[in-house]
């Protein structure tokens, strides 16, 4: 753990409380509703030194702590992506303070374009796993034995589970399947698209996977919903664009709000 991150959470702690955080949330495009839903304390990233710009439009860089369906929660508003500096630890810090937190578990959110037929715009999916497609690792430069993190169960079985018991009670349809991590910000080709659903993903994305491994590394659990947006790059006549995906964010967006609320109603 690093000093920063014990400064960051003691700062935290003397604006927020010093009561523990249960569990982190980290939103994806078009997601950042669900942050003022949180009865609590917004800080901004800006005010957190060494927090990520999280500079994407559909962000919302702020740091949320509070009580959401009873449970205590860090919402991350905003997210660092690979591709907006070229580092894959760009999140490593905002984790290592939610572990100074007191949380011992994360659940990130993404928008995904699928790889499915039967699973179209406006769907959500429960990561069971990933493909680094990228072949990036935001471990790369760690210096520790620490940093061969084993990755069997990345996506907590007991998180997955308690998450489709969430949806099932909500009356939420939610698949499931894997994650491929594309670096971006360019979208995927077709041929790489066929590519990946060789190799069998089922969406596509440029995020989470980088946080989860961040989270494995610093011993949390983690789990992971993808909100579609959008067919993949050959799969349909849609034009695919950050525009359309934070216009399409919202259909999945309400489902899985609810999904959450039913799984940390189930926490609390």
């Amino acid at each position: 753990m690093s000093k920063n991150a014990e400064k960051l959470a003691a700062q935290i702690k003397g604006i927020a409380g010093n009561a523990p955080v249960q569990l982190g949330l980290i939103l994806g495009s078009g997601l950042g509703h669900i942050a003022e839903e949180v009865d609590g304390i917004a800080i901004d990233y800006a005010d957190l030194p060494g927090f990520p710009h999280a500079g994407v439009s559909g962000h919302n860089p702020k740091l949320v702590i509070g009580d959401l369906e009873g449970v205590r929660v860090a919402v991350f508003g905003g997210r660092a992506h690979y591709y907006e500096s070229g580092r894959g630890d760009a999140m490593r810090l905002p984790l290592e303070v939610l572990r100074e937190l007191g949380a011992k578990a994360m659940i990130a959110t993404n928008a995904a374009g699928s790889l499915r037929a039967d699973m179209p715009t406006g769907s959500i999916m429960c990561l069971t796993d990933h493909i680094n497609f990228s072949g990036l690792n935001p471990l790369i430069g760690e210096a520790t034995d620490a940093r061969f993190v084993p990755m069997m169960d990345a996506y907590d079985p007991d998180m997955r589970a308690a998450l489709q018991a969430a949806a099932q009670a909500a009356q939420v349809e939610m698949a499931t399947g894997i994650y491929a991590w594309y670096s971006g910000p360019s979208f995927e080709t077709p041929a790489e698209i066929r590519a990946i659903r060789m190799l069998g993903a089922d969406a596509v994305g440029m995020s989470t996977v980088p946080e989860v491994i961040l989270a494995r590394f610093l011993g949390l659990k983690a789990a992971a919903i993808s909100t579609i947006t959008n067919m993949a790059a050959g799969m349909s006549d849609e034009a695919i664009s950050h525009a359309h995906t934070k216009a399409m964010a919202p259909i999945g967006a309400a489902k899985l709000e609810k999904v959450l609320r039913g799984y940390l109603h189930g926490m609390a």
